[in-house]
Order: structure tokens, then sequence, then C-alpha cells
């Protein structure tokens, strides 16, 4: 039996649909989802077996001109993963269309020799006739090696891309086990899911200007797990209103992260969250090598 495995980059502008399409591909929530723009912030690997193939589809932050340290990292961590990569896909939003930032990442991968397939997603959103323009406009630029027009959010189209990616990838051992879902430590996974709450439940710039670590992760003797987290934000305003009025809020955070982590995890989980004002910490090393970006 012959195998196949191999690296799958997703590539794009930031809120393209890169963490619903693999969250849609792996089956299960690895990358934080939220409406808001630039939600991911460092490499993301989900492990698929489709096949004989092992599909190693990496999600990386949505490529914008950086302006912190924290930016910075995180477009290095985006092009590091098309790099390291056998297949990047481009992925298009097809309602927005070539904006400023898709045609910046456009410019760079025709600097590039790399396989690049075009993927347009969001297209349940648009006619056929809006389709082909915008292909059209994107190959006329870009060389890519095949053109897939799917919608991630219901699904429609992604068998098919990755059966063709399943009988592209190079051949080979598989590099980790069949039931592997991702390389990401529980700690790591722990601090996403409450900053995707912090996405979802707040408002504004208080997303942007949080971040999550995982203090302590202790497994307890009854099978269940003790994790504790710290939420770092930069004003003593949005400590307030991450806290909200009667502790209201970051319970309402903990309570759906914890439900999500169970879930995820597969045992019961209690996790206990606490908000400290760090100012500047988006510009702190340390701060970004805790949540997975190396230094930039």
């Amino acid at each position: 039996m012959t195998t196949r495995c191999g690296f799958v980059a997703l590539v794009g502008a930031p809120n393209a649909g890169k963490s619903t399409l693999i969250n849609r591909m792996t089956g299960t929530k690895l990358s934080i989802v939220s409406p808001k723009a630039q939600t991911t912030r460092f490499r993301v690997l989900g492990i698929l077996m489709r096949q004989t193939s092992q599909i190693l589809l990496v999600d990386t932050p949505g490529i914008f001109k950086p302006k912190r340290k924290l930016d910075r990292a995180m477009v290095a961590a985006a092009w590091t993963g098309s790099q390291d990569a056998d297949i990047s896909l481009l992925l298009i939003d097809a309602k927005a269309g070539i904006r400023e930032e898709t045609q910046a990442v456009i410019d760079t991968l025709t600097k590039q020799k790399r396989r690049v397939w075009l993927v347009l997603n969001k297209t349940d959103l648009v006619t056929t006739q809006q389709l082909l323009p915008l292909t059209k406009a994107i190959t006329d630029q870009l060389s890519v090696e095949h053109v897939f027009m799917l919608s991630a959010r219901s699904g429609d189209g992604v068998d098919d891309l990755l059966d063709y990616l399943a009988a592209e990838l190079p051949e080979g051992p598989y590099l980790y086990p069949e039931d592997d879902l991702t390389d990401l430590p529980d700690r790591l996974l722990a601090a996403e899911l409450v900053r995707e709450q912090i996405f979802m439940q707040t408002h504004e710039e208080i997303p942007y200007q949080a971040t999550v670590e995982t203090e302590s992760f202790k497994e307890r003797p009854d099978g269940s797990v003790r994790i504790d987290a710290t939420i770092y934000v930069s004003r003593p305003g949005h400590k307030a209103i991450l806290i909200g009025e009667g502790g209201r809020k970051i319970r309402s955070i903990g309570e759906r992260a914890r439900l999500d982590l169970g879930r995820l995890l597969e045992r019961p989980c209690h996790l206990f969250l606490n908000v400290r004002e760090r100012a500047g910490w988006d510009e702190e090393k340390a701060r970004l090598r805790a949540i997975g970006l190396d230094d930039a």
C-alpha cells in the first residue's frame, strides 16, 4: 500500500475563512473562529487522514501590514507556514474579492517558486458570474495548479479539495500517529479557546489588546483536569470590561470555554481565569513566546 504525507498551508488575508476551513476539513475545532479579522495568531497544525494519505493542514495567521511586534511575529508565522509546505492553498474571500491585503499576498506568492492552489471561499454568498472574472484576475497574475470553489461554512466543495490533496501529496510515511488531531499542546489549546470567547463576547479593540496564557494544567485523580489561565490586557478599562459587573462577563467567558475544552479534550475540565493589566505585553518577547510565536 502506497502512503502519502505532506504539509498543506492555508494562506491569505485576514478573515478569508482559513480557520473555518481547517475546522471543517478536520471535523473538529482546532483553530479559533470569530467574525473579526486577525483572530488566528500562530501556526495551527491539523492532522487529517484521507484514504491512504496523511494531510498535515497548517492554518496560518492572516497576512496584513504589521505595526506591533505581535503583528510582525504573526505575519512571520504565516509566511513560514507557507514556505515549509508542499502545497500552499491561497484562500480568497470570493465576496470581498481582491482587497489591498489580498493583492499583497498575491504579489509575494508570485515571487516564490511554490505549488499554489487557488481556493475561492464563501462562494455561497456570490453568483457564478462573479466568480469567473475574479478567478481570471488572480490567475492572470499568479500561476496556480488548480482552482477550487467552495464554502467552508456549509462544507460544499470541501470533500473535492481533500480528495485532490490526498492524491497530490508526495509519497512517504506518516509523520504523526493516525489518531492524532494536532501537534498543539493542550495548554495552548486551552488558552486559545478562552481567547476565542473574548473575541465572541467583547467588542472593538479589546480582543486585539488581550492575550491568554495557561499558568497550570494539572491532571486530577478522577480523570478531570484543572486549568488555571491568566488573561493579560493593556489597559485598566479593559480589565473592568472583561470582568464585568459582579464578575458576570468573566464567568460567561469561562463557562463557554470550559464546555468547548471538555468536548475537545474528552474529559471534565475545571477552568479558573484571572485578569491582569500588563501594558505593552504585545511588545514583550516572553509573552509572544508563551502564545506560540517566535520573536520577530
